[in-house]
């Protein structure tokens, strides 16, 4: 009986609105979805269901410590070992975890997407293949505007106001420093139709068992 690669398992970094879910969603599309398990490390944000939402309201979730990193690299490692994992759902109109959670089946590939997770050093060592978006300043927070006042119900004033306080020095601070660590580097997001075929072409070259 033939044995069945290890998985491969990909980051997807970059900085608020820089376009990772475009890229991933391209990944998605060109390598095939029935090929990869999906884990946003946007879901491990933790669980502050006992904080009040006036002091849920003053968490700083651009640093790496509201994150459950650990939980995420115990998911990375089970799916790397063909073991399925639920991962947590997180509501962001709430600021809080909710108590249901989504299953992921081991896949060929684990696509791991998230502003922080190149900054990570618990983290970089499980990825074969290390991604970073990179797109200008302006145009990142444009996008992060229209998202959070649409689909998180966010003002135009908590927004900026939470940019200017957290985003944008975090930014500084962990996510631009980590895109040295990238093995690429995709300059305006998914609008960079060749990188991202060239990603495409490499992840599936990766796939293959003599590999």
């Amino acid at each position: 009986m033939t044995e069945r690669p290890h998985p491969v398992t990909i980051a997807v970094a970059g900085g608020t609105g820089s376009g990772k879910t475009t890229i991933s969603n391209a990944i998605l599309e060109r390598v095939g979805s029935h090929n990869i398990a999906y884990l946003p490390h946007d879901a491990y944000y933790k669980d502050l269901r006992h904080l009040s939402s006036e002091d849920r309201r003053k968490i700083n979730f651009d640093h790496p410590d509201s994150l459950d990193t650990d939980l995420l690299r115990q998911h990375i490692e089970a799916l790397q070992t063909r073991n399925a994992v639920e991962i947590p759902i997180y509501d962001f109109t709430r600021d809080q975890r909710t108590l249901e959670t989504q299953r992921v089946e081991p896949q060929s590939i684990i696509l791991v997407e998230g502003i922080l997770i190149l900054a990570e050093a618990m983290l970089r060592p499980l990825f074969d293949v290390k991604i970073f978006v990179d797109t200008d300043a302006d145009i990142r927070f444009i996008r992060r505007l229209k998202r959070d006042m649409a689909e998180r119900g966010r003002t135009p004033e908590s927004v900026i106001d939470q940019y200017l306080l957290y985003v944008r020095p975090m930014h500084q601070e962990f996510v631009e420093p980590s895109k040295r660590h990238a093995d690429v580097i995709i300059p305006e997001g998914g609008f960079n139709t060749v990188a991202i075929d060239m990603v495409s072409d490499r992840i599936r070259s990766l796939m293959r068992p003599n590999n």
